[in-house]
């Protein structure tokens, strides 16, 4: 069975897995009570948390290798105009959502954030959509690493890997204006800014060399064995240089590039040995349905957040009276607070199966 003629339910496996996580991590009872996995690292390093959005990125990035091939990757106005359409509208949705959440919460609109998870998002496929299009993959290789040697090369000339001094930092104040930059690290300063969506892109582009690993394997067995070396060259590579390179997720560092795909290279690799060589679906059906409509429930659940924290119950915002009120006396503070995200996870994994069952499927 040929990787032209088979449907691998692995991937969205992986991208619903990589959904369920991100609301899991999102969603916390309360940020003051969060297990350190399901919280980003402060600065450098690693955690489980820290591995959702360059998943998501990667898989977007294999799943563009199955898009285009239907195409036979022709580079037609059309094609052209369809990335640019899809890139401005899930851009758009960032900004929109952003925009209700500064309304909502009672945000001055002068400090309105430009960027965000789906800007992101939205530039990285769109680039990335134009650079497999243009170039062959030997050619990406290349780009892969020159871009991931110069962006260090930058960042370790103009101001070294300080939240206050990062040349990311410069970038964005300079051509985005400081108001418009996220604040949760006290400072301003954005971890979806502009210069780091270069080496964002690549780790699309290491979704992309999976996906052509997977398409053109006539051996799927053997592909897996390679994807699992690959990902285990990448990790070490990245670990290697990460001791003059930091691992950061905020910088969208080299290192962290290579480690987050090397590691989401070795999860799909798993995954398709697991699902679509023994055929082992249905204790993953689950995170199926959670990948159906992943666009869909991003935002949705976004929306849903910022309302649950402009609603008032006694004098206190709906997303803090049903913690405090309802899940911590049924399991503490610390456990409360992670009970309040799973009953997340679930409401909107039943709203996606409803989706589901009634073919109900947005795509942009």
């Amino acid at each position: 069975m040929t990787g032209q003629q088979k449907r691998f339910i692995s991937l969205d496996v992986f991208r619903g897995m990589t959904i369920a996580l991100m609301i899991l991590v999102n969603t916390p009872g309360s940020w003051s009570y969060v297990y350190p996995p399901l919280r980003h690292a402060q600065w450098h390093g690693l955690t489980l948390t820290d591995l959702v959005f360059p998943f998501f990125l990667f898989i977007v990035g294999a799943a563009m290798m199955f898009s285009f091939s239907k195409y036979d990757f022709c580079r037609t106005k059309e094609v052209y105009q369809k990335i640019a359409k899809r890139t401005a509208i899930i851009f758009l949705i960032g900004l929109l959502g952003h925009l209700y959440g500064t309304l909502v919460l009672g945000i001055e609109i002068g400090n309105f954030r430009i960027m965000g998870v789906l800007q992101r998002i939205a530039l990285c496929y769109g680039i990335a959509a134009v650079l497999v299009l243009r170039f062959k993959i030997q050619h990406l290789w290349i780009i892969l690493i020159v871009s991931l040697i110069g962006y260090w090369q930058l960042l370790a000339w103009n101001g070294g890997y300080k939240l206050e001094t990062n040349f990311t930092r410069t970038v964005d104040i300079a051509i985005l204006g400081a108001s418009h930059l996220y604040k949760g690290t006290g400072i301003p300063f954005d971890p979806e800014g502009l210069l780091s969506t270069i080496p964002s892109i690549m780790t699309v582009l290491l979704g992309f060399f999976a996906g052509v690993m997977i398409h053109s394997a006539t051996d799927q067995v053997d592909n897996v064995k390679k994807m699992l070396i690959m990902g285990a060259l990448l990790i070490l590579t990245g670990w290697a240089w990460s001791f003059v390179f930091p691992i950061n997720k905020q910088l969208w560092t080299s290192p962290y590039v290579l480690v987050t795909g090397g590691i989401a290279f070795m999860t799909l690799a798993v995954l398709i040995w697991v699902i679509d060589i023994n055929t082992m679906k249905k204790p993953f059906h689950a995170f199926e349905i959670f990948g159906t409509n992943s666009l869909f429930v991003y935002a949705a659940s976004g929306v849903w957040t910022n309302t649950m924290l402009w609603l008032q119950v006694d004098n206190r915002s709906l997303y803090s009276f049903m913690y405090t009120d309802w899940f911590v006396p049924l399991a503490g503070n610390m456990n409360g607070s992670l009970l309040f995200a799973l009953a997340n996870v679930a409401v909107w994994w039943v709203i996606l199966y409803l989706m589901y069952r009634k073919k109900i499927f947005i795509k942009i």
